[in-house]
């Protein structure tokens, strides 16, 4: 795998596209790079390699956004993320990941639109204040997106379903997502290795491709820190819709 450049053509840009989303952009960009891979090799050894380069950026990412996060957040989404990991785990070969990709898209495009419906719908515009932190959905939101990105690595949509309503300030935002997605990366690391998926050669073909990963990530993050929450929150909003809808294409 190593030495074949056709599948370099398709890596290297797989990796930096999802760089640019580890380093605190994310929406789209971030759910192309499996599907990138999958040109050059099967989906689990996409996912697979990809493992590795994740949680790279995500080290990255966390020196990046050390001082930013917020950890309410955090305590709320991840103990439905772990159910979801470990439903992931157990289902991995038995579910039909179009569907749920589907669903959940559906479920973005639903939210996101919404957003830009009330804020260009004719009349008034009253602002919505942010709401607070919510157990139950925070389980739910937090398993779908443990789920979905065990299977596929698109744990992003679901994710931002949950946090983008409360409206944090945007580098707290950023730093909660980016310990979030660290942290549940670390958890798959054990069940991919126990599906066979981290053999040597995957390995291998993650090293290559880490000097990407790094430089992708870091300019991502440079991106967020220039940017004011009155451009980053509709920025957000509008990754998550093509987000949304690149998972609606994926089920068909």
């Amino acid at each position: 795998m190593l030495p074949d450049p056709i599948f370099y053509a398709a890596a290297i840009p797989a990796v930096l596209l999802v760089g640019l989303t580890k380093g605190g952009m994310g929406g789209a960009l971030a759910l192309l790079g499996v599907p990138i891979l999958t040109f050059v090799v099967e989906p689990a050894t996409a996912a697979a390699i990809m493992l590795p380069i994740l949680i790279v950026m995500d080290a990255v990412a966390l020196w990046t956004w050390r001082h930013h996060g917020h950890w309410p957040t955090l305590k709320a989404l991840l103990p439905g993320a772990i159910i979801g990991t470990a439903l992931g785990w157990y289902t991995f070969s038995a579910v039909p990941f179009e569907l749920t990709r589907m669903l959940v898209g559906l479920a973005t495009v639903v939210f996101a639109g919404k957003y830009f419906y009330d804020r260009w719908k004719p009349g008034e515009k009253i602002e919505k204040p942010a709401k607070g932190q919510r157990p139950v959905a925070a389980t739910f939101w937090g398993a779908i997106a443990g789920y979905t990105s065990f299977i596929s690595h698109s744990g992003g949509p679901p994710y931002q379903i949950y946090t983008l309503p409360l409206k944090l300030d945007p580098k707290s935002y950023t730093g909660a997502s980016v310990r979030f997605f660290a942290i549940v990366n670390v958890i798959k690391l054990g069940p991919y290795y126990a599906l066979g998926e981290l053999g040597a050669p995957n390995l291998a073909a993650s090293a290559s491709l880490l000097p990407f990963a790094v430089i992708a990530t870091i300019a991502g993050a440079m991106v967020v820190k220039r940017m004011r929450m009155e451009v980053f929150y509709p920025f957000m909003y509008a990754m998550a819709f093509l987000a949304g809808l690149k998972l609606v294409l994926d089920g068909f």
